[in-house]
């Protein structure tokens, strides 16, 4: 059969998190479901100068580091966005079943599509200053590595051993959806068994500064940490900063019956777009019409109607755009009131972790789906009244509840005007296990 033909279903079936609540699957779940947040206060961001002094960053030991990198690899080594990718990134391999061998030959039916927004920013300002300083032999043979677009998937791809495709991707706040999406499109038609996505962001102040200057990162609770993602909130006073990486396993139905692999959700479809930045889209703000577009389409492909979806997980980050985020919902799905389905933001316990939120929420929704619950929505307790005006408050849980969820929506909006929507749906086996 040609690959144009080729349909497969695609599921997940492995699942790695490295995020400012947990680092690793466990804690990350129990982080979320019992609304823990990893939003802590940073001095050296006050002796920067910068008015947001909190951030979400993971917590990675020495020793931790030693668990993924060798020695060797983690000599001059200065880049958490990679570090943090190649976490996420192994451990959802090894979920899914795999092993991590050096000496392996080219696997040929695996590549990765792992993301990121910026890489090595740290190791560039090490770099400018023995260049400066002309010491340019000081720079270390993994200099133009650790500070490339691409490093992040060309050191996994390396560790893995994966002879698919390899590549980064970058696409703001929505490349983890993004990423996830096109592994997707991969696997369905049938040029890779199995892909890794995902994405990643570091936590370098160089990185979270331009956000500090363009005041729309929150300063009204450097004295109280955990409260300062605030989602949806009344109160809300923009967004916090976040880092780390979230990475998923997606395999063809086939191959993942044919291993007995673990489930956890299968991907129906979703939908790719930009606004174009015109009819009220911009570098920084988001076309209505297109967004909504982006959900409708979504739908359309994964041949879902609206008032299947049980759960969103919306992009929601703590700013004046949340209202309009929850009234581009309710107009692509047509649904408001108390007909709106649940919605939730991880940001409220993790922050913002720019090009890494797509793809940890995600990792986010999917143990949703997988568990049977609704996370909370933390520091929400005033929801704004333009969203009130728009949905049932009882909508955005404040404290975890059991649910059926067969349908979840995932979805990210980024700078540059672009939109990434995801469907997911339960698992449950069929007959011939291959029909849906």
């Amino acid at each position: 059969m040609n690959s144009a033909e080729v349909k497969n279903r695609v599921v997940i079936t492995g699942l790695g998190v490295v995020a400012p609540n947990g680092v690793g699957l466990p804690a990350f779940t129990n982080a979320i479901k019992t609304g823990i947040s990893g939003i802590t206060y940073h001095q050296d961001l006050k002796d920067k100068g910068f008015s947001c002094c909190i951030g979400g960053i993971p917590t990675v030991s020495e020793e931790k580091k030693l668990e993924y990198l060798t020695p060797l690899q983690l000599r001059g080594f200065n880049s958490t966005s990679i570090l943090y990718g190649c976490m996420a990134g192994i451990d959802a391999w090894k979920d899914a079943g795999f092993s991590v061998d050096e000496n392996s030959s080219p696997d040929y039916d695996s590549g990765l599509i792992f993301g990121t927004g910026t890489s090595g920013i740290e190791k560039f300002r090490d770099a400018i200053y023995k260049i400066d300083a002309q010491q340019v032999r000081r720079l270390g043979s993994t200099s133009v590595v650790q500070t490339m677009a691409s490093g992040i998937s060309a050191y996994l791809g390396g560790i893995l051993g994966f002879g698919n495709q390899v590549t980064t991707n970058s696409s703001a706040c929505t490349t983890g959806t993004e990423a996830l999406l096109l592994g997707f499109e991969r696997i369905k038609a049938g040029k890779a068994k199995r892909m890794l996505v995902g994405s990643s962001s570091d936590s370098s102040l160089y990185t979270w500064g331009g956000f500090d200057a363009m005041r729309v990162m929150s300063y009204k609770h450097n004295e109280t940490p955990e409260k300062g993602s605030r989602p949806m909130s009344a109160t809300a006073a923009g967004f916090v900063p976040g880092s780390g990486a979230g990475a998923m396993v997606l395999e063809s139905l086939e191959s993942a019956l044919k291993r007995k692999a673990t489930i956890y959700a299968e991907v129906l479809g979703g939908n790719i777009n930009s606004g174009g930045q015109r009819n009220g889209g911009t570098l920084t703000a988001p076309n209505s019409e297109a967004v909504q577009k982006c959900i409708t389409n979504a739908l359309l492909d994964a041949d879902v109607t609206p008032a299947a979806i049980d759960v969103i997980n919306g992009h929601l980050t703590a700013t004046s755009k949340d209202s309009l985020e929850i009234e581009n919902w309710t107009k692509a799905l047509g649904r408001k009131g108390s007909d709106f389905p649940y919605i939730n933001s991880l940001k409220s316990m993790i922050g913002h972790c720019l090009a890494a939120s797509g793809a940890v929420e995600c990792v986010a929704a999917v143990l949703q789906i997988k568990e049977q619950f609704v996370f909370p929505n933390i520091n929400c307790e005033d929801v704004h009244s333009e969203i009130t005006a728009l949905i049932a408050t009882d909508k955005i849980p404040t404290k975890m509840i059991k649910k059926d969820i067969t349908i979840l929506a995932k979805a990210s909006f980024g700078f540059g005007d672009v939109n990434g929507c995801v469907i997911f749906k339960k698992y449950e086996e069929s007959l011939t296990g291959l029909d849906r």
